[in-house]
């Protein structure tokens, strides 16, 4: 497996992976797919912020990793929150855990202090895992979002990255 900063002719196949996600699961609140364009613009702004994961004999991607802004304001600027999906045929091979090694490593560069981790109650799965990397959950949102006919909590998680 190699994991490599995304490039914008990775948008295509972050777009599936992640419309997949957001079509047959209720890890994310969101129904809105992503197009290639928005992916491909978002590699694009998020430089040594962006890592895709490929499988040795393969170009297509096995997996991404993002982070980006918490909230807007200069007060958040030290703040960030990530997004990682991995393709299920990918699932406990470490290819999750070699991505957030360099989402973390990437957010240290940067001289981001914070990784925050907002993970829907439906995804038990995406807790055990962040927690295994050292996130504490610092809070819980009841029912702030709708999915499927269904109230879903968000589950806040978060992490030091560099103590500068």
């Amino acid at each position: 497996m190699k994991i490599a900063p995304a490039r914008t002719d990775h948008a295509d196949a972050v777009a599936r992976l992640w419309n997949g996600m957001i079509r047959d699961t209720l890890a994310t609140f969101t129904t809105e797919l992503k197009t290639q364009a928005h992916i491909a613009a978002l590699i694009d702004t998020r430089k040594g912020a962006f890592w895709v994961a490929q499988a040795d004999d393969a170009d297509e991607a096995i997996g991404f990793a993002t982070f980006g802004p918490f909230r807007d304001g200069p007060g958040y600027a030290a703040t960030v929150e990530h997004t990682i999906i991995v393709a299920s045929q990918a699932h406990g091979t470490g290819v999750g855990q070699r991505l957030m090694d360099k989402a973390e490593s990437g957010a240290d560069a940067l001289d981001k202090h914070i990784m925050v981790a907002a993970i829907s109650s439906a995804n038990p799965g995406a807790v055990a895992f962040h927690t295994k990397r050292e996130f504490v959950q610092t809070g819980c949102l009841p029912q702030v979002g709708r999915k499927a006919g269904q109230w879903l909590d968000l589950i806040l998680m978060q992490k030091t990255i560099s103590t500068h």
